[in-house]
């Protein structure tokens, strides 16, 4: 009876660890395992400098319609040696909540060399590199790049992830050839996929028919 009762309280603690997706989502790796990532806000390799409240584990997840999507990118890419790699897709209120709390603190410029130099942290906000409600939080907005699948290096896009200037619009006129090159392809096959670009960061795309426009969720990435 004791073993009995163990292990029915072994298979509830299993269950209650475990993660349920809302319905309609996905983890991207159940749909394409391929497509790397490097979810900069699990840690401390981002603009705050921290790890970001809601970043619980090494998971991408996005609407089932997203996620999909991007394997039709993949399937693409690979082909030609290379990989998409993620930075961010879903991200929970309580993170977009965490970015606002320090983007007020305006004396915590832990990062600032690195993201933002040319940027004064009060103007943040009046410049939309920070806003109190993002779309990426409706769980179909996803932050990626191209890398080469032997190497991982990423392909020169001509600004780092997240960095908050013009260097990052994606026409951005002092590129090389190269770097232009490089963005027009991640450019192109995201439209081709069915994503809108966003006009101030080269590696922010949308699912123009998004699934869930008006919800914004707020759970845990686990």
């Amino acid at each position: 009876m004791k073993q009995c009762i163990i292990f029915f309280i072994l298979i509830i603690s299993y269950n209650l660890s475990c993660q349920t997706l809302k319905k309609g989502f996905s983890y991207l790796s159940d749909i394409d395992a391929t497509i790397q990532s490097d979810l900069r806000y699990l840690t401390s390799n981002n603009f705050i400098g921290n790890p970001i409240d809601g970043y619980q584990k090494k998971k991408v997840i996005l609407s089932t319609p997203a996620a999909e999507a991007l394997k039709k990118v993949q399937s693409k890419l690979v082909s030609f040696g290379l990989s998409l790699k993620i930075f961010d897709a879903y991200r929970p209120q309580q993170a977009v909540d965490h970015f606002v709390r320090w983007a007020k603190m305006v004396n915590d410029t832990l990062m600032k060399r690195t993201y933002y130099p040319d940027v004064k942290k009060k103007d943040l906000f009046t410049l939309d590199y920070i806003a109190f409600k993002s779309g990426h939080t409706r769980g179909s907005t996803v932050d990626l790049t191209i890398i080469d699948i032997i190497t991982k290096e990423e392909l020169d896009m001509g600004s780092s992830y997240d960095f908050f200037g013009e260097a990052s619009h994606p026409f951005y006129k002092n590129l090389s050839k190269n770097q232009r090159s490089n963005r027009l392809l991640l450019r192109n096959l995201m439209l081709e996929a069915g994503f809108t670009p966003y006009l101030k960061e080269w590696w922010h795309f949308t699912l123009k028919n998004e699934p869930y426009p008006n919800t914004y969720f707020n759970f845990f990435i686990e």
